[in-house]
């Protein structure tokens, strides 16, 4: 097995919404890009070989992990997976021009979950139906994640991690400004806790990010909105009773000081990571996949940060969402394609792959198998672990029974809205202080002439 990696390929990028805009193109996607070979685990004599190709290097380690683990369970089924990691941009109009020509196909892809729109529409995808190989772990999937990379009922592609919504609190600043962490239940409470914090410091609570669409949407899903018609599914419906209230809550909330933009426009940024880090924030409300961030960018805080429930809507069965995501495909063509499918349920759904993806990645596993296992989720040696004070399965599984599947994410027109608010919209809520229902107004308008509804 070897990895092969292009010059410009971005580290761990694509797994949130907000990676659309950082991502750039350094080849023509018309072809291989020259790279660094990587060898990998030595393949048996014989074995099938298997094409994949993806964005993020990182997860380019689990799938080497996996396919060793494989071949020794199924010896008469060895593969032999290349793995091809190219920059964001270029992997997904490579692919889409294989996958619309029938040639130059791999076997495997990642997709990101924004882009995943693109090769489901019509009546027959390009991606082989996934379903029925699902089928020996799909009773501990949460099923959320599974429904985001499906169509008409059928699977296309599986999910990476939940990514589900929980809130990150930096514990010291809280308490040397009198305010305990665990009192905050629902968005109300939130923004009280964010006032006394602004009074106490002066400083912002939380964020309001112009770079990413990606809180808003949670508290918009807990309000039992969606972003375009038709539960989701249809015209873009911008300026819809629930978006509104969801922006204004945060427009409120950055009015009273609770909220402040941050350097980079998101916290998902080198800049604002560097913030964070410098204590010029105390909460952050993101998906459970930024353990991985603080860990890996924020070293000062380890041992001040305690993980938490999102906040929530009162009343509302929505407690979490997933954000942000990579779905993994099999593209219809590939010469090996039932081979593909069954390695690729037990490399991303199975107990050892999602076992994998909590201590390499620091995601937040689909297998829930994984979330009941202690001496996986509490091993006191691992580095998330230590580093956080309390554990992200607890809370987790605190919110099992109410995470929902936002069905706009699934809407192909999705990245046009994506874009359109964190170029636009955003700004003229969190930076030029228009109302909410003005600027929402103003954005379906101009989002219903781009896309012709």
């Amino acid at each position: 097995m070897h990895f092969r990696r292009t010059l410009a390929t971005a580290l761990a990028t694509g797994l949130a919404v907000s990676a659309l805009a950082a991502c750039g193109s350094s080849s023509g996607g018309d072809g291989e890009s020259d790279g660094e070979v990587i060898e990998g685990a030595e393949a048996p004599e014989g074995a099938t070989p298997l094409d994949m190709w993806v964005f993020a290097e990182l997860h380019a380690d689990v799938y080497d992990d996996m396919a060793v683990k494989w071949n020794e369970e199924n010896p008469d089924r060895a593969i032999d997976l290349n793995v091809t990691v190219y920059p964001y941009q270029d992997m997904h109009d490579k692919l889409l021009l294989a996958v619309n020509s029938g040639q130059g196909l791999p076997d495997l892809a990642d997709i990101e979950v924004n882009k995943f729109s693109n090769f489901v529409k019509g009546d027959n995808p390009p991606l082989v139906d996934l379903t029925e190989a699902a089928q020996p772990y799909v009773d501990d999937i949460v099923q959320a994640r599974l429904d985001l990379y499906s169509r008409n009922g059928k699977i296309y592609g599986y999910p990476t991690h939940v990514g589900a919504f929980t809130a990150f609190y930096n514990t010291e600043l809280l308490e040397d400004a009198g305010i305990d962490y665990t009192t905050i239940t629902t968005w109300d409470d939130f923004a009280e806790a964010g006032t006394a914090y602004h009074e106490a410091t002066g400083k912002a609570f939380s964020v309001s990010s112009t770079g990413v669409f990606f809180t808003e949407p949670l508290a918009i899903a807990q309000l039992g909105g969606q972003l375009f018609d038709d539960d989701g599914l249809g015209d873009v419906a911008v300026n819809s009773p629930e978006v509104v209230e969801a922006m204004q809550m945060f427009q409120d909330m950055q009015e009273t000081g609770a909220l402040a933009t941050i350097p980079g426009g998101s916290p998902d940024s080198e800049e604002g990571y560097g913030a964070i880090n410098n204590g010029d924030y105390a909460a952050i409300v993101y998906p459970a996949w930024y353990t991985s961030r603080f860990v890996d960018y924020m070293p000062d805080l380890a041992g001040k940060v305690a993980i938490a429930p999102a906040p929530q809507i009162e009343g509302s069965d929505t407690l979490t969402i997933g954000g942000g995501g990579t779905g993994t495909a099999v593209p219809v063509g590939s010469e090996h394609e039932e081979l593909a499918t069954d390695f690729l349920a037990y490399a991303k759904l199975s107990l050892d792959a999602n076992v994998a993806v909590w201590e390499v990645l620091g995601f937040d596993p689909v297998n829930m198998s994984v979330w009941e296992d202690e001496s996986v989720t509490h091993n006191p040696d691992n580095k998330f672990n230590e580093y956080f004070q309390t554990n992200l399965f607890d809370v987790l599984n605190s919110v099992q029974g109410g995470i929902g599947h936002f069905e706009s994410f699934s809407n192909e027109n999705l990245p046009t809205v994506d874009n359109w608010f964190r170029t636009v919209t955003l700004n003229e809520v969190y930076e030029n202080g228009t109302p909410a229902q003005d600027a929402l107004d103003q954005a379906q308008d101009d989002l219903q002439n781009e896309l012709g509804q």
